[in-house]
C-alpha cells in the first residue's frame, strides 16, 4: 500500500476526466487568469462536487508540478490498483466478451498514457501491468492519457505470467503482438474473449509470456523502418478489435 497522502494531476482535460469519473480529488488549483469551457467546467463540477477549488497565481502551480500544467492542478487520493481478479469481476457486468491489455514491462510513461487513451475509446475493459521494472500510474502517465486514466482501470501483479494462465483458466485467449507472428492481426478473429499481450520497449515480448500465448499475430509493414512503436502498434490492433466486435463510438 502507498505511504503518499495524495497524487497529482494537471492539465486542463485530465483534471475535467477525473471530475466526471470516481476520482477522488481533494483539491483544485487554477489559475487565476485561466479561461475557457473546459476551465468554467471544472470550477462548475467542483462546486458541485464540493471540492475545494483555489485560484491561484501562474508561479505557484509551476511550484507543485514544474510541468506545463495548463493552468489546472489537482491533489487526488493515491491510485488504487485493481487485481487481476478484481479486473475481471468487473467485466461480468456487462455482456460482451472482456478485452484486456496486458503490458510487458513497459517502461515510458508516454507509451503507457498512449494506449491508455487507445484503451479508453476502443472498448477495452482494462489494463494489467507488473510491478517491478515497469511504468507504474504517474502523474505524466495521467497527463498523457488526456484523463483516460480516470475511466480505464488498472491492475497490477508481481506475476504477468501467473496471471496469464489464471485468464486462459478463466476462459479468454491470451494473443501477443510480435513482428515475427505468424498472423496477419486483421485475419485473426478478435471478437473472443481476448488479452493482447505487448512487449517492452526495445526488447519485445518476453519468452515466457510469449510461450503462454495461444497465438501470435504481426502488423505488415513495408519500407526500411520494419518497426513501430508500442504504443502506435497497440492502437492499430486494438482499432481492430474495436470494429470486429462492432462497437458503437458514441457508447
Amino acid at each position: 500500500m502507498s505511504s503518499k497522502k495524495h497524487d497529482i494531476i494537471w492539465g486542463r482535460r485530465p483534471v475535467l476526466e477525473a471530475l466526471k469519473s470516481a476520482l477522488p480529488l481533494k483539491n483544485i488549483f487554477v489559475h487565476e487568469g485561466a479561461r475557457g469551457s473546459i476551465i468554467h467546467e471544472i470550477i462548475k463540477k467542483a462546486e458541485l462536487a464540493g471540492i475545494p477549488l483555489e485560484m491561484v497565481r501562474r508561479n505557484k502551480l509551476k511550484e507543485f508540478t514544474g510541468q506545463n500544467h495548463q493552468g489546472v492542478v489537482a491533489y487526488t487520493a493515491p491510485y488504487s490498483y485493481l487485481t487481476v481478479g478484481e479486473l475481471l469481476q468487473k467485466t461480468q457486468k456487462t455482456k460482451r466478451h472482456p478485452f484486456f491489455l496486458m503490458l510487458d514491462h513497459i517502461q515510458d510513461p508516454h507509451n503507457f498514457g498512449s494506449l491508455l487513451r487507445t484503451a479508453g475509446v476502443t472498448g477495452v475493459d482494462g489494463i494489467i501491468i507488473p510491478r517491478d521494472r515497469a511504468c507504474g500510474v504517474t502523474p505524466a502517465v495521467f497527463k498523457s492519457s488526456a484523463g483516460s486514466l480516470a475511466h480505464v482501470p488498472v491492475a497490477r501483479t508481481v506475476n504477468l505470467a501467473r496471471e496469464a494462465d489464471f485468464l486462459k483458466e478463466e476462459g479468454l485467449w491470451l494473443m501477443g503482438a510480435d513482428m515475427s507472428g505468424e498472423t496477419i492481426f486483421f485475419e485473426a478473429d478478435l471478437a473472443i474473449p481476448l488479452v493482447l499481450v505487448l512487449g517492452g520497449e526495445g526488447k519485445g515480448l518476453s519468452r515466457l509470456l510469449r510461450e503462454k500465448c495461444d497465438f501470435v499475430v504481426r502488423i505488415p509493414m513495408q519500407g526500411p523502418i520494419a518497426s513501430l512503436n508500442v504504443s502506435i502498434a497497440g492502437a492499430i490492433i486494438a482499432y481492430e478489435a474495436f470494429r470486429q466486435r462492432g462497437l458503437d463510438l458514441q457508447d
